[in-house]
């Protein structure tokens, strides 16, 4: 009767081992099923995620990794690109309609509670993009004045610290997409357009000028739903090949983001 039991119990951890290590590749199984893998990414960020209008087409940094984790599942290259903000990216990954978001999405703790991330592919520090007839040479002659932001990233409260720093007052106008607070700067909406150096670059004309400061450096990372381990797992591979490959600075380079 003891041995029966006992070989119950141990038949039914099996099982229960089993059930727990299928669980766990799930996702990726639907990404297999389905054929193709749903990434989140910028369509207005030259560099890292940007619709060309001329080809219809996605290119940059991000674009290219996604190419390559697709690769890595799939044994080709399968994509489905899907247009993102800061404001949207977390919420459309949270629901399952993308697999994963690739969208100069920084990490932070507050965010790594929400979603899990990939290692770290890129660094980049906040700047401040001013028009030359403005006549402002530095962060403190924004005493006063308006810098333009995109809605739920991290630039403003970064802003708000650095103002406190200078003891100046700086005012804030949110936006949805990054051509929007160029606009803005340009009509004179906005007397600064706020955010990571490299997305800046990608809006650089002879009008326009970067203020000398820089703050707090941003790490990108690619984010999953909570809990997604399997899919987190070849994305890391996935970065982990292309940088030890040197695919990854290669890219960089193509990109301009090497500077």
């Amino acid at each position: 009767m003891k041995k029966t039991i006992v070989k119950l119990v141990m038949t039914g951890m099996m099982v229960l081992a089993a059930t727990s290590a299928f669980a766990k590749k799930t996702e990726v199984d639907k990404i297999k099923k389905a054929g193709v893998l749903k990434v989140g990414c910028k369509e207005d960020v030259p560099g890292y995620g940007y619709l060309n209008p001329a080809t219809g087409k996605h290119e940059g940094l991000e674009i290219e990794i996604a190419k390559a984790v697709s690769k890595k599942i799939l044994g080709k290259e399968s994509v489905k690109f899907t247009g993102v903000t800061a404001k949207t990216r977390g919420p459309l990954v949270d629901t399952g309609e993308i697999d994963m978001v690739a969208a100069t999405f920084t990490v932070t703790d507050e965010r790594r509670k929400l979603w899990d991330f990939s290692t770290i592919y890129m660094q980049d520090p906040v700047a401040l993009m001013v028009k030359k007839s403005a006549g402002i040479a530095s962060f403190k002659e924004l005493n006063g004045k308006t810098i333009g932001v995109s809605q739920a990233a991290t630039s403003q409260k970064i802003f708000e610290a650095a103002a406190k720093e200078a003891g100046i007052t700086v005012k804030f106008n949110s936006y949805a997409s990054y051509p929007e607070i160029k606009t803005a700067l340009d009509s004179g909406r906005i007397d600064a357009f706020g955010v990571d150096s490299s997305i800046l670059a990608g809006y650089m004309e002879d009008s326009v000028m970067l203020l000398p400061e820089r703050y707090s450096p941003q790490e990108y990372g690619i984010a999953v739903k909570k809990g997604n381990k399997d899919l987190l797992a070849l994305i890391n591979e996935t970065i982990a090949d292309m940088e030890k490959s040197g695919e990854m600075a290669k890219i960089k380079a193509k990109f301009n983001l090497d500077k």
